[in-house]
């Protein structure tokens, strides 16, 4: 029974979905969904609810009476604190399944798509240790977790380097072993960590803006090259130099050893001077016979090797047989320009962020690629008549928008342009479902690929191919 007032309390509710974001969902007494951040599907559980709407509750499983055949054992110390493998004490076949369910229900019923049978999942070979990048921030005031909280021991070691805890900008919980980044990964931020302390360098303050240490930054890539990047919030040259060649001495491995002095107010370093002490200001990317310069500021996959079979999908609906313009919006660095590129006649590549463009054309003299020209310009407004008439009539467009998906005033454009196909790639079904919701009357579904690109989370991306009728 449900007890009145804010709060509520459900006994023995059955979880019997798993929702947007992660988080799973139950029945109320009365229907109504209550949103579970703590429980997976199959999971008898006790409610305490702390947010309640019209329609539904927001809660927490406080009592387990039955664990799901669907759980396992997770594998990290912070999972459960650390908001970054919320799904890790699930089963990988079972985070398939919901997040195929996720992409199809959100093709149906946001975008209401009549849609061909939805091939199965791209599994990713590696689900542990697959991302490329990882960002950690130094703090002077940790977070407390509930288990030291309850102990009511005297924590004397405030400072921490790890991950912000999720909402809140000012809170971070230090990791000791993150099992996202190969080795040496953690071994690199573990000791930089041992060398602040032993040599009293200041951990940053976000809330008073103040200290020397700011964020971590490690890359890795599939050719075992690794950047390190260390943001400072000021510069103290002694203590910024002994730190960078104690990194050096340590790990000879590291290929890129990069620094930033940033004293505004964010820790964003796109505005910021990148100064290179030691080895190069890049590291490369192997895809296929492909090479990519990876730079501090530059967009790549975080996942390489599910890269490789994103972009493989990618050219296989595209299916070109060499004579046909192709234009990939949202281009970045032009990485899926540049796979592509072989099998097309030409490839133009429209992207927003000018270094992003710059990178592009280095990346494509770097590989011989030839038929690929690179724009910068905002995409609803590039594609006017004069634009299509310098470069042709594209047979296909490859799209691959960020998370907020396409503006429509640009698929407004996609419709007027009309090309015989579109490969639309997304990394959020419900946006793509809404884009494609627009263009329905225009052009037929043909085939859906999800691509599992993250496991321990509930992120997918999707890959579309649309026929023009």
């Amino acid at each position: 029974m449900a007890r009145k007032g804010k709060k509520q309390h459900f006994s023995e509710i059955e979880v019997i979905d798993a929702g947007a974001k992660g988080k799973s969902v139950a029945k109320s007494p009365d229907g109504r969904v209550v949103f579970l951040s703590n429980a997976i599907p199959g999971d008898v559980v006790d409610v305490q609810t702390f947010k309640k709407r019209k329609n539904f509750f927001e809660g927490k499983a406080i009592h387990f009476h039955k664990l799901s055949e669907k759980r396992t054992d997770p594998k990290c110390q912070h999972f459960g604190t650390c908001g970054g493998c919320k799904w890790q004490h699930m089963g990988y076949e079972h985070q398939l399944y919901y997040k195929q369910k996720e992409v199809e229900n959100n093709l149906k019923r946001i975008g209401h798509l009549e849609l061909p049978e939805i091939s199965p999942i791209l599994r990713s070979d590696k689900i542990y240790f697959y991302r490329n990048k990882m960002e950690f921030s130094f703090s002077n005031n940790r977070w407390i977790t509930e288990e030291e909280s309850r102990s009511g021991q005297i924590i004397e070691e405030k400072n921490a380097l790890g991950f912000h805890i999720p909402g809140m900008w000012d809170k971070i919980l230090d990791i000791e072993k993150c099992w996202l980044q190969e080795d040496p990964s953690n071994a690199i931020r573990n000791s930089i960590k041992t060398y602040a302390l032993e040599h009293n360098l200041e951990f940053f303050d976000v809330k008073r803006q103040e200290g020397l240490l700011r964020t971590l930054m490690i890359r890795t890539s599939s050719t075992g090259e690794i950047m390190v990047l260390l943001q400072f919030f000021k510069e103290d040259k002694l203590q910024r130099e002994g730190l960078l060649n104690f990194l050096i001495e340590s790990f000879p491995e590291i290929t890129s050893l990069l620094y930033v002095i940033n004293s505004k107010a964010n820790d964003t370093i796109y505005d910021q001077e990148v100064i290179c002490y030691y080895g190069r200001d890049y590291i490369l990317e192997q895809m296929e016979d492909l090479q990519f310069k990876i730079t501090a500021k530059s967009f790549y996959q975080t996942n390489s090797e599910q890269a490789n079979n994103l972009y493989k999908v990618t050219r296989n609906f595209a299916d070109l047989k060499g004579d046909e313009i192709v234009f990939d919006l949202y281009t970045g660095t032009g990485t899926i320009a540049q796979f592509v590129a072989s099998k097309a006649k030409k490839v133009v590549g429209v992207e927003a962020v000018p270094e992003a463009i710059e990178a592009a054309k280095e990346n494509a003299k770097a590989n011989n690629i030839t038929n690929t020209q690179f724009y910068v310009g905002d995409m609803k407004e590039v594609f006017t008549d004069q634009f299509i008439k310098q470069h042709g009539q594209p047979d296909i467009i490859i799209t691959d928008p960020p998370r907020d998906g396409m503006h429509p005033a640009v698929v407004e454009q996609l419709i007027k342009i009309a090309p015989e196909k579109i490969v639309y790639v997304s990394c959020n079904s419900a946006t793509q479902a809404r884009d494609l919701a627009l263009m329905k009357e225009n052009y037929i579904i043909e085939k859906v690929q999800p691509v599992d690109m993250f496991p321990q989370t509930f992120h997918v991306e999707n890959v579309v191919l649309l026929k023009r009728i």
